[in-house]
């Protein structure tokens, strides 16, 4: 079976992560990990760059952690694909199958309201998942759910509480939406604590009995359901 995770910051893209590029690919990699979806915080979330910078310049910054992790994949040893984290006062999504290319050429996506941004992305070809639905914090005025708007649900978040990811997997059974599961990791291997106190004990992901080698290898086989999603200690 082949490993992977699906939900990953790194510093200094998102200014809430904590470990940099080459430490998180070397963790996942002594994990046992085959790849990584690096789906930093997106300019609408917590980026670690000025707001008023330019669109393109925010761009750049954006990327260039993805684009330091695909320099350093073959060398490590394990597959980086590319997915982004887009966020409204904490309903965040992942978004995946678009490309710098893409923001590049459409700076109008800034703008957009939540709902508008993600008809948007879904025309472009943006498989989308919700990422921890019913998280709860002080931060989050309400809990939003989007579910005509999205392809599937983060049904175990492994650094959320068991009652919000149980709470993810009834609404993903209601509306009939694919399940995926990822650690929402912001600290690579390091044992420092969250920001809610506790350490990240648990890494989550999915399994596959073929390689994924592209994201599009991604998209079709969780459609297909030729997956599992697996919630285990970390070493």
């Amino acid at each position: 079976m082949y490993k992977y995770e699906t939900h990953l910051h790194t510093f200094p893209v998102s200014k809430c992560g904590r470990a940099e590029v080459e430490e998180t690919l070397n963790f996942y990699k002594k994990e046992g990990y085959d790849g990584i979806f690096l789906t930093n915080h997106f300019l609408d979330g917590n980026l670690n760059m000025p707001k008023d910078a330019p669109y393109l310049e925010r761009i750049n910054f954006y990327f260039s952690d993805y684009e330091k992790a695909k320099e350093l994949s073959n060398s490590i040893g394990i597959k980086v694909f590319l997915g982004i984290e887009i966020s409204y006062k904490g309903t965040d999504f992942l978004i995946y199958n678009i490309d710098k290319e893409w923001f590049s050429e459409h700076p109008e996506y800034i703008d957009l309201k939540m709902s508008e941004k993600l008809t948007l992305l879904r025309s472009a070809g943006a498989f989308i998942v919700q990422a921890h639905p019913f998280r709860e914090a002080k931060y989050i005025d309400h809990i939003r759910l989007f579910p005509r708007l999205i392809d599937g649900v983060e049904v175990i978040n492994a650094a959320r509480k068991e009652s919000e990811n149980k709470l993810a997997d009834i609404y993903a059974t209601e509306y009939n939406l694919i399940k995926l599961a990822g650690s929402d990791n912001h600290r690579g291997g390091q044992k420092k604590l969250y920001d809610n106190g506790e350490e990240l004990k648990k890494l989550a992901g999915i399994k596959t009995e073929i390689p994924i080698n592209s994201v599009e290898d991604f998209i079709n086989i969780v459609k297909s359901g030729n997956y599992s999603l697996f919630y285990e200690e970390k070493r």
